[in-house]
């Protein structure tokens, strides 16, 4: 088994490149699964992906101190022991250290597990911006990695490219760095699959006992995240309803970030269930634009939302009011009541 770890910050497109590879890999033969670590009590990208087909299993809560040592060792033993898969593919959380859950599967000793490049994502088109908010948490992500990857060349002046590059290069002139565009399932893409299958990865030192500083990636990266899902006692929407609750909720939730830091960076993503469809919205700064998109299902659900917040420079406490207050605000004009779901006890896993 074949463990490749894809990481990157919040935002960087990991998920999307990892359904591509997911289809090169099953293109190819390969038995695929893919464990998605979140940073929240709700998991979201596990849905997106298992949708594809894939063998998929979801690690929620977003901390190291549990998810990535306990619930992660016990996932990759089982997996390894039942499924058997040729490629076990890691996506962490978007302000983890991938560096440190590779010496959590390195400390495993699985016999006959090789591990891959250590891999990660960058969004080229918020590389200033990421330097700027999170400069130095960008920089452990991006001097840790073996390969690098310049994502959204598409959304990139070419002129900006060879700059941002170039500054890459500086921070860690041993790694591979590619660029493309992960949504495009090209030749440029399918080559970098390629490298990143049969290139071996290093041999990392092994480290029995990380310190605090090492471990805690979350509060070294200053980011705020809060997750939730809401229930929604209307039992049926329709499509224009559905789209525009998350449309709004998004929009007003941007306008009262944004009051909190001007210049946020982050992953906000909300997906609304509803009979066999779901919206899924996401936005990743302040300048950016939310994409909306409806995606059906062969499931059919009562209405429910599911809401991920990752924010950059502001107060937890703060957060979890404003997202409360834009997701309750915005059902109340629609003459609807919503209740949180009872999700993730943290406490378990210290149990």
């Amino acid at each position: 088994m074949k463990v490749l770890i894809i990481g990157g910050f919040l935002g960087s497109g990991k998920t999307t490149a990892i359904i591509n590879l997911g289809k090169y890999l099953s293109e190819n033969n390969y038995r695929v699964a893919i464990i998605v670590n979140e940073i929240g009590e709700v998991g979201l990208d596990g849905d997106v992906i298992s949708k594809y087909g894939f063998d998929t299993t979801e690690l929620t809560s977003g901390c190291i101190c549990c998810s990535l040592k306990t619930d992660l060792r016990y996932t990759v033993t089982t997996l390894y022991n039942n499924y058997n898969p040729d490629i076990l593919i890691i996506e962490p959380t978007g302000i983890a250290f991938p560096d440190v859950i590779r010496n959590e599967v390195n400390l495993m000793n699985l016999k006959d597990v090789e591990l891959a490049p250590l891999v990660t994502l960058i969004d080229g088109s918020r590389f200033k911006q990421l330097m700027k908010e999170i400069r130095n948490f960008s920089q452990r992500q991006i001097i840790d990695a073996e390969i690098l990857v310049i994502n959204k060349t598409d959304l990139i002046e070419p002129r900006e490219l060879p700059i941002i590059e170039d500054a890459v290069h500086q921070l860690n002139p041993n790694a591979d760095i590619i660029r493309l565009s992960a949504k495009n399932y090209d030749e440029k893409f399918r080559k970098f699959n390629k490298i990143i299958i049969e290139k071996p990865g290093l041999i990392p030192e092994i480290i029995d006992d990380l310190s605090e500083e090492e471990i805690d990636s979350i509060e070294c990266s200053n980011i705020a995240t809060y997750s939730k899902e809401f229930i929604v006692s209307q039992k049926k929407l329709n499509s224009d309803v559905a789209s525009s609750i998350a449309r709004d909720i998004l929009y007003n939730l941007k306008d009262e970030i944004i009051k909190l830091n001007p210049e946020f960076l982050g992953h906000i993503k909300l997906y609304l269930e509803y009979d066999s469809k779901m919206v899924r919205i996401s936005m990743t700064s302040y300048y950016d634009l939310p994409e909306v998109e409806v995606v059906e299902s062969s499931k059919t659900y009562h209405p429910k939302l599911k809401i991920l917040t990752a924010v950059s420079n502001i107060q937890k406490g703060d957060l979890v009011d404003t997202v409360d207050k834009c997701v309750s605000n915005k059902f109340h004009e629609y003459d609807m009541e919503i209740e949180k779901s009872q999700t993730h006890n943290h406490e378990s896993h210290n149990q």
